[in-house]
């Protein structure tokens, strides 16, 4: 028999795989490579107010900006929160494939 603490984390299935219990995406884009990003998310925008994003980068790098001029490599292993309302616009550095999945509340942390 099997005793299960009240204070243990519930894993849930993401495609495919487990994750921590938290928020889930409500969307996600397709996936874009570099001659398929919308050249909108290429200059500066924003998202709505209430919605986080991430952008997770499956192969490749991408910069993410902000509009205060800070830079963020994005690679496979480091993924890029984006704040609502927070003006930010990406940069193709080279060959990339990314997603960006859209949620209702703040994410857990990425990495």
């Amino acid at each position: 028999m099997m005793n299960e603490s009240a204070s243990e984390k519930v894993t849930v299935p993401v495609r495919g795989r487990a994750a921590r219990a938290g928020p889930l995406p409500y969307r996600s884009s397709p996936v874009f490579d570099e001659t398929t990003l919308p050249l909108a998310l290429c200059r500066d925008h924003r998202i709505k107010a209430g919605v986080w994003a991430v952008i997770r980068v499956l192969d490749g790098q991408l910069i993410y900006r902000e509009a205060s001029g800070e830079a963020i490599l994005l690679t496979p292993d480091r993924r890029g929160l984006i704040e609502p309302e927070r003006p930010h616009h990406v940069e193709v550095v080279g060959p990339v494939t990314l997603q960006i999945d859209f949620y209702d509340r703040r994410p857990e942390p990425t990495s």
